[in-house]
């Protein structure tokens, strides 16, 4: 189906389960494993996404059986052990068994969905930028360790979707703000945004995002999701305005105080 054209109907269920998917399978680190039905990313990058267990299927072993085998690979790879939870993480009970065995929570993030690409409102110029440059900019506005930073860069240039990331400039030709769009068929995936803290409040953000979504429905996506912390009220109200409605929430857990850092 062409850009432009109605999307086909989808149930707001099926549209998040659509969105945690795409999500998974945006950026499939190097170092990945598979361990009972769960699916462990090792990649030493800043975000919690590349480096934590998806407990995807109830599996065969027991919990604690499941957890050893996780610390171990985690340990191997030198970062703490984090389970990402889902409301579709297996076995159902997961949360509740992790939070009885004194693992604490942390880091909830909301994923919003909009059900087309319709109305889109007014996009600024983007300007696409390689994956290594990409990954070096963000990484030091976000303060990155040289580690975190060439991990990111070795995720985009490696992930199973075509990776697409982009720079919105001022006047001046001063970085504005900087994302990236994934494109999984008919969906969009935004990833990334940032806004330098001396351009903030100035719209960057809504015309870089709206930006992004116009150049992947021109790639045939018909919806798109993102991600973004449960108390970042700003950035929620920015991605309302731009027709995102929530769809559901994850966050992690972890018995190791390193964990959050």
């Amino acid at each position: 189906m062409g850009a432009g054209a109605a999307p086909p109907p989808m149930t707001p269920d099926a549209l998040a389960r659509r969105a945690e998917q795409a999500g998974l399978d945006a950026s499939t680190p190097p170092q990945e494993q598979r361990v009972d039905g769960w699916l462990l990313r090792l990649s030493p990058g800043k975000a919690k996404r590349s480096r934590c267990v998806n407990a995807l299927e109830a599996g065969t072993q027991p919990l604690p059986d499941l957890l050893a085998r996780c610390r171990q690979a985690f340990a191997n790879a030198g970062l703490p052990l984090i389970v990402r939870v889902t409301p579709y993480s297996q076995p159902a009970d997961l949360d509740a068994r992790l939070a009885a065995l004194g693992w604490y929570r942390f880091d909830a993030a909301d994923v919003m969905v909009r059900a087309d690409l319709d109305g889109l409102p007014e996009a600024g110029a983007i300007v696409p930028v390689d994956a290594t440059r990409y990954a070096e900019t963000v990484g030091t506005l976000r303060g990155s360790s040289r580690r975190e930073i060439d991990a990111h860069a070795e995720r985009l240039r490696d992930a199973p979707r075509p990776y697409q990331g982009f720079f919105l400039t001022d006047a001046n030709g001063a970085l504005a703000a900087c994302g990236q769009v994934v494109v999984d068929a008919d969906i969009a995936g935004l990833f990334d945004v940032f806004t330098p803290p001396a351009q903030r409040g100035r719209g960057h953000g809504e015309r870089l995002c709206s930006a992004l979504l116009r150049h992947a429905a021109n790639q045939c996506a018909q919806r798109a999701y993102l991600q973004v912390g449960s108390d970042n009220e700003l950035a929620k109200r920015l991605y309302a305005r731009l027709g995102f409605a929530f769809a559901y929430r994850y966050h992690y857990r972890s018995d190791d105080p390193a964990a959050a850092d």
